[in-house]
């Protein structure tokens, strides 16, 4: 099953692991970890295979051709194979496509030169490059320091 990245940090955790490939529009960043064994700090990303995808407007101006970019990056990265396991990954859009070519939002042509261009991404991914790091992890708030009360 493939999570969602869904936190800011997250993205950034998965963005400074380094990029692992590249096309003319996309970009795939990459992070592998270690299952975390600490139990007192929480997880900055669960165990699992983990995709963010980031399609900003200044490359996609119309809602509905962001969603149809992003609805064909998460098929094309949804199979099993397509990543290992303890891995998150972010597909960054990084120029739009010629829109004196793809003059419809959602045209078919489009979806398909979508799709192509991200299996090609996928098929130039440097897997043994990816950079292991620890398990990122977010504190846990203690439970023996007292909360303030705005009741003086």
């Amino acid at each position: 099953m493939l999570l969602r990245l869904q936190h800011t940090a997250q993205f950034q955790a998965v963005m400074q692991a380094g990029v692992i490939a590249s096309t003319p529009h996309f970009v795939l960043h990459a992070m592998h970890w270690h299952p975390p064994e600490e139990p007192t700090h929480k997880p900055l990303i669960g165990a699992g295979r983990h995709l963010g995808v980031l399609v900003p407007k200044r490359h996609a101006k119309r809602a509905v051709t962001r969603s149809t970019i992003k609805r064909q990056m998460r098929a094309v990265f949804a199979a099993p194979e397509a990543m290992p396991t303890c891995t998150a990954l972010v597909v960054r859009m990084r120029k739009e496509f010629d829109r004196k070519i793809f003059t419809s939002a959602t045209s078919a042509p489009l979806r398909f030169a979508v799709r192509a261009e991200l299996q090609t991404l996928l098929a130039h991914a440097r897997w043994h490059g990816v950079k292991t790091v620890p398990m990122p992890y977010t504190p846990i708030p203690s439970a023996s320091k007292p909360h303030r009360s705005s009741v003086s």
